[in-house]
């Protein structure tokens, strides 16, 4: 039968001292690059600048994603459709164009 204390040395025993340095990157690389900057940006206290990547947006752009925050997740799928259809037509579109100015050769290079 155990002494009453052999689960304390046990325990004990398995205890580590070893210092790990969590500040290198090779040991705890980032698994998604840029979240370490994000989540840096949310410990700072409230500012009433807005964040360096709004700064670049202008009203119609805040407006868009205003209106895009408010959809509900079946219309932001249908807004995904739909602009995912418009990218296919776009792609026809060129296709015919960049045909069309075959024919025509005006897409050749001039010789020299």
């Amino acid at each position: 039968m155990a002494s009453p204390n052999g689960g304390d040395d046990f325990e004990s025993s398995l205890l580590s001292f070893e210092k790990l340095d969590r500040a290198s990157p090779d040991l705890w690389p980032e698994r998604l690059p840029g979240v370490a900057e994000f989540a840096a940006s949310c410990k700072n206290p409230i500012t009433n600048s807005p964040p360096k990547w709004m700064a670049e947006l202008e009203s119609e752009d805040i407006e868009m994603l205003k209106e895009l925050g408010s959809l509900t997740t079946a219309n932001l799928m249908e807004k995904v459709k739909g602009l995912q259809n418009l990218a296919y037509q776009l792609g026809l579109e060129e296709s015919r164009e960049m045909t069309r100015g075959k024919f025509l050769n005006i897409l050749e290079r001039p010789k020299k």
